[in-house]
């Protein structure tokens, strides 16, 4: 497996493992600071390969916070990995997510953020959303980095396929036909549909992003705003309603 590394704002790194057996990407991100900060850290069979992607970008060593969406292989599964390489970091998360799992899972204590803190990182702002279900789990939450407008978006907008690192084309159809994909399958019902995930969707919109940080997939620069209306719209005709 390669690892490839793509600048995909200044100073944003996305760093991407494509595993054709299942047509997917992996893809992490690098933001760095006067306190670096990684989001994602891939499954643990993937930290050698990423870790390697990070040293060619900075000193592993140096990273200072570690942010993931849920609790999920791909999200943290290598979290330990990286606090055992980086002694000064910390992983990012919620209530739940610190009292569930991640507390327990390092044997330690994650910094734990409200629904909307912010955390400075030097000239990064990034703010702390807490979207339960959105993509999916209890725990789920989303980094918005206000400085330079990123939504680190997790699994929202996953696209299959060896996708360029960057896009300003519809990635709203390739998600949806990737849904309907997995929906046919054994991986179906990997998005739930609640009675809060439209207006969730809604008010990423109102963030205005002009950059998709997509894990699985091409990243979007443009009206990222539009793309998470036409997103919610899928959502609620593809997940809405009449599914079993």
């Amino acid at each position: 497996m390669e690892t490839r590394i793509d600048e995909i704002a200044p100073d944003l790194y996305r760093l991407s493992t494509y595993i054709a057996k299942i047509e997917l990407q992996f893809n992490q991100f690098l933001a760095l600071d006067d306190e670096p900060l990684l989001f994602h850290t891939g499954m643990r069979g993937m930290f050698p390969q990423v870790h390697a992607a990070v040293a060619q970008v900075m000193d592993p060593s140096r990273l200072r916070w570690i942010g993931f969406s849920h609790f999920e292989a791909d999200e943290c599964g290598s979290l330990n990995e990286w606090l055992d390489a980086a002694p000064g970091a910390q992983p990012l998360c919620g209530t739940i997510g610190a009292l569930v799992n991640i507390n327990d899972y390092i044997g330690g204590r994650a910094h734990v953020m409200a629904d909307g803190e912010m955390l400075a990182t030097g000239r990064r702002r990034f703010r702390f959303l807490e979207t339960p279900q959105v993509p999916h789990a209890w725990d789920a939450s989303l980094l918005f980095e206000e400085t330079g407008a990123v939504l680190f978006c997790s699994d929202l907008f996953l696209q299959n396929g060896d996708l360029p690192s960057m896009t300003d084309d519809d990635i709203v159809g390739p998600a949806q036909q990737a849904l309907l994909n997995y929906e046919a399958g054994p991986l179906n019902h990997a998005y739930p549909y609640a009675s809060w995930t439209n207006a969730t969707l809604k008010m990423l919109a109102g963030l205005g992003p002009q950059t998709l940080a997509v894990m699985h997939g091409s990243s979007f620069r443009g009206n990222g705003a539009r793309a998470l209306e036409e997103l919610a719209a899928m959502y609620a005709a593809t997940l809405g309603s009449g599914r079993d």
